[in-house]
C-alpha cells in the first residue's frame, strides 16, 4: 500500500487529480507513470517529435516534487541520453517554466508539454550543454547530425511501458478519503441506476434500560429503512413513520364514510 511519506496530504490530493487525468487523457507523445510508494517522483516517456533531430526515439524523463509543491517547482531530469543544448550531461532540464517563470496554478500537464517543445525549439542562449549550444549556433546539419546519433544508440531502446490505468489504480484509494461521511449501500436499492445510501446503524446489539430487561431490536429500530419502487415518480418510498400514518389517515377515512352511510340508510327507512 502506498504511503507516499514524503508529501503532504493535501499536495498528494491535488497530484491524485492531476494524475488520474494525465492517465484518462494523456498530452500527445506522452506517457505518465508513478511509483506507488513515493508519489513525489513523476516519470514520462516522451516521443520523440516528428521533423527534429529526436524523431523516432523515446526519452524518459522523471520529475521531483518538493514538500511545498506546487508553490515551488519541481526539479526535472533526463534519464535517457540526449543531445540538446538546454539539457546537461547529467540529466538536468534547464527550461523557465521550471524557474523564473513557475506559477502555482501551473500544472504537471503544462510542465511535461513545456518539455517536449523543447524538444522542438531549443534554447541555445541559456545552454546546459554548451557543446551542443554552440554547434546548433554554428551549424545546424552538424548539431542535428549529433543528436540524431544520441538518438539512434541510447533513444530507440524499446521503454518498458506504463501499464495501462495503473495510476487511476494507485490514486483511488486516495480519493476515497475526500469524502466527510460513511455510507453502507445495498446492492439491492440500486434500481433503474439510482443507488440510495443508508447511514451505518449504531454497533448495539443488546441494550439495557433501567429495569435492566435486554433490548435486543434497540438497532433495528435507530435504522431505517428504505425501499425503492420501480414505477415511474419519486424513486424512493416514504419513511416507515409517515406511510404508517398516512395509512391510518385512509382506515380513518374509510370508517367515517361507512358511519356516514349507516345514518343515510337510517333516515331512509324512518
Amino acid at each position: 500500500m502506498a504511503t507516499n511519506e514524503n508529501l503532504p496530504p493535501n499536495v498528494i490530493k491535488q497530484l491524485a487529480r492531476e494524475l488520474k487525468n494525465l492517465d484518462e487523457t494523456p498530452p500527445e507523445g506522452i506517457k505518465v507513470g508513478i511509483n506507488d510508494d513515493d508519489f513525489s517522483t513523476i516519470y514520462a516517456d516522451i516521443e520523440g517529435p516528428a521533423g527534429t533531430p529526436y524523431e523516432n526515439g523515446v526519452f524518459r524523463m522523471k520529475l521531483i516534487l518538493s514538500r511545498d509543491f506546487p508553490h515551488s517547482p519541481p526539479k526535472g531530469y533526463f534519464l535517457t541520453k540526449i543531445f540538446h543544448p538546454n539539457i546537461a550531461t547529467t540529466g538536468d532540464i534547464c527550461v523557465n517554466t521550471l524557474k523564473r517563470d513557475w506559477n502555482p496554478s501551473l500544472g504537471l500537464r503544462h510542465v511535461l508539454i513545456v518539455v517536449r517543445c523543447l524538444l522542438i525549439e531549443p534554447f541555445p542562449e541559456s545552454a546546459l550543454n554548451e557543446q551542443a549550444g554552440k554547434m546548433l549556433l554554428d551549424n545546424y546539419e552538424e548539431y542535428a547530425k549529433h543528436a540524431r546519433l544520441y538518438t539512434g544508440i541510447h533513444a530507440l531502446k524499446p521503454k518498458p511501458k506504463f501499464k495501462a490505468g495503473a495510476i487511476s489504480g494507485s490514486t483511488a484509494s486516495l480519493n476515497v478519503d475526500q469524502t466527510s461521511s460513511v455510507c453502507s449501500i445495498d446492492p439491492k436499492n440500486a434500481v433503474s441506476g439510482v443507488v440510495v445510501s443508508t447511514p451505518l446503524a449504531p454497533t448495539l446489539n443488546t441494550r439495557k434500560g433501567l429495569s435492566g430487561l435486554d433490548h435486543p431490536t434497540t438497532a433495528a429500530i435507530l435504522t431505517p429503512t428504505v425501499e425503492i419502487g420501480v414505477s415511474s415518480g419519486s424513486s424512493t418510498a416514504p419513511p416507515p413513520m409517515a406511510a404508517h400514518k398516512k395509512e391510518c389517515g385512509l382506515v380513518k377515512a374509510q370508517t367515517d364514510k361507512k358511519k356516514i352511510d349507516a345514518r343515510k340508510k337510517s333516515l331512509k327507512r324512518l
